[in-house]
């Protein structure tokens, strides 16, 4: 590469590209979700809600605000970020607002908008404070620690439908294992960027696997192993499951070796055996995976999981009409656990596709800002942020969909919970920071080394693994 002449001046600078494809996106996904929110009011009264007006401005101005935080300090960002979640938000405040028609005096939908703006604002903060997403490297340590302190914490209050994962405190409550999952997705990626070199050519080669030095893998193992008995013992095995999915990933992504898939797998089917074999809460939902439709062959009436099948199936293909379906039928978890047994039902099967569409988009996206990133840290950021949105969808279909035994999450954006939707928009916020990082015009040059957390030291560089 020859240097930089005054025959040979440098290229200008790019101009901003991809605003107005958000905006114009924006508008179109708040449509989309005052729509909805019509529909549903006139198939279930016959008129339009009065509120309809403030709902479409309420949402718009939210969508406005996060827009306008992204052209000022993100102007080079993914424009399909930011509008995939507000169309999501907004179909997911829609399902509920028509499930709190079935439950008047159990309404969900004003506090699920309350912390839909707390996430947009969350959202703007961390889009405009947040200039670099290396930044964020410094704080591994505190990051994994102040991590442990929130999956602890619930231990000490009373259990919630056979789980301890919430603190709550008067009429509060939330669930911190959210955040969590973030703070160790930052700390993951922090020591994985640092010892990546380590990780992928040192240490015993046991036949096509190659194990990296004990000295070497031994702090990000034994953190993980102490997040997954921490959840094990609150009977949280849907966040363990995301944590030890989202440890694999990005082993996988910083070492380049095939083998930690394998190994994660048959770990994976290990562990679910025993906890599925031993602990009760898990054992009785396995027995629900396996046969659904027990407890109505023993005259007990259907399960949560058969009536979520009859939803999908009265659906079929085009749905019965937002408004017009019978999911309320689930029970206490039809807003939460639940959710998508509404749309499937009430969109059908093509609604539904859209909606995993719209998230593997946003997944994609994700992994596309990893892959276009120079540093290692922001690539397995990325690549860590997007994963733990695909592990929660991958799990939570395929819990209701009969796949795999149901596990107790929140669906994305859709799903009744006020610390799950407030997570999702820091991710998206996250992804963001990152992709406007990679689309930069003038990026950085490569880094010839990494900056390792406090107390770890950097790795020698590397060529860059194949891919």
């Amino acid at each position: 590469m020859t240097a930089t002449t005054a025959e040979t001046p440098p290229p200008a600078p790019r101009p901003a590209h991809g605003r107005g494809v958000e905006l114009s996106l924006l508008v179109c996904a708040v449509l989309v979700s005052v729509y909805g929110y019509v529909d549903v009011g006139l198939t279930r009264n016959g008129a339009v809600p009065p509120d309809a007006l403030a709902y479409g401005a309420g949402l718009g101005l939210l969508a406005l605000l996060a827009h306008l935080a992204v052209r000022l300090r993100a102007p080079y960002a993914d424009p399909l970020l930011l509008p995939i979640a507000v169309l999501l938000n907004g179909v997911g405040l829609v399902l509920i607002y028509r499930l709190d028609l079935e439950t008047p005096a159990d309404r969900a939908a004003p506090a699920q908008l309350i912390w839909s703006t707390l996430g947009v604002a969350l959202f703007i903060a961390v889009a405009v404070l947040l200039r670099d997403h290396r930044m964020l490297q410094r704080y591994a340590y505190l990051s994994v620690a102040a991590a442990l302190v929130l999956m602890i914490v619930p231990i000490l209050f009373p259990a919630v439908n056979g789980a301890r994962i919430w603190i709550r405190i008067g009429g509060f409550s939330f669930q911190p294992g959210e955040f969590a999952k973030i703070l160790l997705a930052v700390f993951f990626a922090a020591y994985l960027a640092a010892n990546r070199h380590a990780l992928a050519h040192t240490g015993r080669r046991i036949r096509s696997l190659r194990l990296p030095a004990g000295r070497v893998l031994g702090p990000v193992v034994a953190i993980w192993l102490i997040s997954v008995v921490v959840l094990v013992l609150e009977r949280d095995l849907g966040t363990s499951l995301l944590f030890f999915g989202l440890f694999v990933i990005m082993l996988y992504v910083a070492t380049g070796r095939t083998g930690w898939i394998v190994v994660g797998l048959l770990l994976a089917a290990v562990g679910a055996f025993a906890v599925g074999a031993f602990e009760p809460h898990v054992h009785s939902r396995v027995e629900a995976w396996i046969d659904p439709y027990a407890s109505i062959a023993a005259g007990e009436g259907p399960s949560q999981l058969a009536q979520s099948m009859f939803s999908f199936a009265a659906g079929g293909f085009l749905g019965s009409g937002l408004g017009a379906g019978h999911s309320i039928l689930i029970g206490f978890a039809a807003k939460s656990d639940f959710i998508l047994a509404t749309a499937g039902e009430e969109l059908g099967l093509a609604g539904l596709t859209a909606l995993f569409l719209l998230y593997a988009l946003l997944v994609e996206r994700g992994y596309r800002a990893g892959l276009d990133l120079r540093d290692p840290f922001g690539r397995l950021l990325a690549v860590g942020l997007a994963a733990i949105v695909a592990v929660q969808v991958f799990v939570i279909a395929g819990g209701v969909t009969g796949l795999i035994p149901l596990t107790g999450m929140a669906m994305p954006f859709l799903a009744q919970g006020g610390s799950s939707v407030v997570t999702n928009w820091i991710i998206v916020a996250l992804l963001i920071r990152v992709s406007d990082s990679a689309r930069a015009p003038h990026p950085e040059p490569v880094e010839t080394g990494v900056i390792a957390p406090t107390g770890v030291a950097a790795s020698p560089a590397a060529p860059e693994e194949a891919r």
